[in-house]
C-alpha cells in the first residue's frame, strides 16, 4: 500500500515538509532548542539497540545532553559491522518495512545500515531544502537526478522504493528525470538533450564526463539554470571545468547513507551544516576538538529517524575544516570549509569510454551482501595501465572463518567489476594487508585512482 494514501501519514509527512525545509532560515536560538530535544528524542530510543546498550554500559544516559555528547564514546564502522543485523535495531524491530542500505563505498570501507520510511522522508527534506536555496522548485522545474540506483544503495532505497514512485500518483511527478550513474555517458546526455532540465544533479564524476561530452558537440539543447555535485570531493578544476562545459553554477552538497544530508553550498558558496539534522563534531586523531580553522575528523550524529540510530560516528573517514565565520545569506546555521578525503579519479576505458567512481566503489558491498557475510574491511581501486585494474583487498580476519571460499568471492569480485567495465579491462583481485596512504598526505587514501589521463 503506498503510505502516502493514509490520511496519518500524509498529515505527518506535511507537518514535516511545513518545518523541517525552512528550520534553517529561522534564528539561531530556536535551532539550538530543537537539536537538544531531538538530540534527547534520538538517545532514548538509541537505548533500545543492543548495540548502544553494550557502548554505554555504565553511562548515566539521562545526565548527557547535546552540550555533553563528549561524554558518550564513538561509534565506529567495525561496530556496526559487528552487530549487524540484530544489534544495530531495536529489539523486536519490523524488518519487513524495513530497507538495508548499504554505503556508496566511497571511503573503500562498506558498511549496511537499516532505514525506514519516515527516516528517508525526513533525509529527503534536506534534498528539498537545498534546491529551494538554488532557487529550484521541486513540483514545477524540470529536474535530472543522476543516482546510484543499483539495489542495496540509499539513492535506490529513496528514490526508486519510496519517495517517487510513491509520490508520482499523487503529484504526478513528469518533471524528474532519474538516471542511473552507472549508464553511458553518450546514452545519458542523449537523455538529458531531449528532457531539457533545469536543474541537474550528480556525482562529480559523471557530471565531468557529461561535460567532456558537452565541450565535443553533445547536448545541444542542456542549459541547466543549476548543477548540484554530491558523494565526492568537487575539487576546484573539476567545479571550472564543468561549470565552463554546460555554463552553469554548480554548487556542492555533502551527505551520506549513514548522516544523511549533512551540509550544503548556499548561493555566496558557503558551507551550512543542516545542523538541525546533525550534529557535527571534528575531531584530532586524540579525539579532541580541533580549533576553528583547522582540519579534523569529522563525526557525526543524526538528530531524527529510526532503524539504525547513527550517534558519535567517525566512520565518514572525511576531513572537515570547522569556520567562526557567519555568512549573511540568511540561513543560520555553523559553516565548514572545504571537503577532503574522499579523492576519487574516474576509470577510462580503451574505448574512451569514463566510469565515474560512484558507479563501481558499491560493487564490493553487494557482493557480500551475495555471500552473507561483511568480510571485506576496506578495498582500493587502481587503474594501472590502459587495458588493467587491480583490486586491492583488505580481509576482516575474525570473520575469514564465516565464509566457505574466499577465493569464490574474489573471483565474483572480478567477475562483477569487469562486467561494469564492459570487458574492456583485465580486473585482478588481491588480498593486501593494509591500503597505504599516499606518501606526505594525512588524508584517508584514495579508493579509486587511474594512472591514465582523462581526456580533456
Amino acid at each position: 500500500m503506498n503510505p502516502f494514501l493514509n490520511p496519518i501519514t500524509l498529515a505527518r509527512v506535511g507537518k514535516y515538509y511545513l518545518t523541517d525545509v525552512n528550520r534553517v532560515w529561522k534564528s539561531r536560538e530556536y535551532i539550538e532548542r530543537y537539536r537538544k530535544k531531538a538530540f534527547r528524542k534520538v538517545l532514548k530510543y538509541a537505548m533500545k539497540v543492543p548495540m548502544y546498550r553494550e557502548k554505554y554500559r555504565g553511562i548515566d544516559i539521562d545526565s548527557i545532553t547535546l552540550d555533553k555528547i563528549h561524554k558518550l564514546p564513538i561509534l565506529t564502522k567495525e561496530d556496526i559491522r559487528k552487530n549487524f543485523p540484530h544489534g544495530i535495531v531495536p529489539e523486536g524491530f519490523n524488518f519487513k518495512n524495513a530497507h538495508v542500505v548499504s554505503t556508496s563505498g566511497s571511503t573503500g570501507q562498506p558498511t549496511s545500515i537499516y532505514t525506514d520510511f519516515y527516516t528517508i522522508v525526513r533525509s529527503l527534506m534536506g534534498f528539498v531544502r537545498e534546491i529551494r536555496e538554488y532557487g529550484i522548485n521541486w513540483r514545477k522545474d524540470r529536474m535530472t537526478i543522476i543516482a546510484d540506483l543499483t539495489p542495496g544503495s540509499a539513492e535506490e532505497a529513496y528514490l526508486n522504493r519510496t519517495a517517487i514512485p510513491n509520490l508520482d500518483p499523487i503529484f504526478h511527478l513528469d518533471n524528474m528525470q532519474l538516471l542511473h550513474v552507472g549508464d553511458d555517458a553518450e546514452k545519458m546526455i542523449e537523455k538529458i538533450d531531449k528532457f531539457k532540465p533545469k536543474f541537474i544533479g550528480g556525482y562529480p564524476g559523471i557530471l565531468r564526463a557529461l561535460a567532456v561530452l558537452k565541450k565535443k558537440g553533445y547536448g545541444e539543447h542542456i542549459e541547466p539554470d543549476v548543477i548540484a555535485s554530491s558523494g565526492a570531493v568537487l575539487d576546484s578544476y573539476t567545479r571550472k571545468y564543468i561549470e565552463d562545459a554546460f555554463n552553469a553554477k554548480i554548487y556542492d552538497v555533502y551527505g551520506s547513507t549513514e548522516g544523511g544530508p549533512i551540509a550544503f553550498e548556499c548561493r555566496k558558496g558557503s558551507y551550512h551544516i543542516h545542523s538541525d539534522m546533525v550534529h557535527v563534531e571534528v575531531l584530532d586523531d586524540e579525539l579532541q576538538p580541533v580549533s576553528y580553522g583547522e582540519t579534523g575528523h569529522i563525526v557525526v550524529t543524526k538528530l531524527y529517524g529510526t532503524a539504525t540510530p547513527i550517534i558519535r560516528y567517525n566512520g565518514l573517514n572525511d576531513f572537515i575544516i570547522p569556520l567562526e565565520d557567519e555568512c549573511d545569506c540568511g540561513i543560520n546555521t555553523p559553516l565548514i570549509g572545504r571537503i577532503a578525503g574522499r579523492k576519487a579519479d574516474s576509470i577510462i576505458l580503451p574505448s574512451g569510454r569514463i566510469i565515474p567512481p560512484s558507479a563501481i566503489t558499491g560493487i564490493p558491498a553487494k557482493v557480500m551482501h551475495k555471500f552473507g557475510v561483511d568480510i571485506i574491511q576496506q578495498f582500493q581501486i587502481i587503474q594501472t595501465s590502459e587495458k588493467k585494474v587491480e583490486i586491492l583487498i583488505v580481509v576482516d580476519d575474525e570473520l575469514r572463518d564465516k565464509i566457505d571460499n574466499l577465493d569464490k568471492l574474489f573471483e565474483e569480485l572480478r567477475k562483477k567489476f569487469e562486467e561494469s567495465f564492459d570487458g574492456e579491462l583485465e580486473v585482478i583481485v588481491k588480498e593486501v594487508d593494509k591500503i597505504k596512504k599516499p606518501p606526505r598526505l594525512d588524508t584517508p587514501p584514495p579508493v579509486v585512482t587511474s594512472m591514465v589521463r582523462m581526456p580533456s
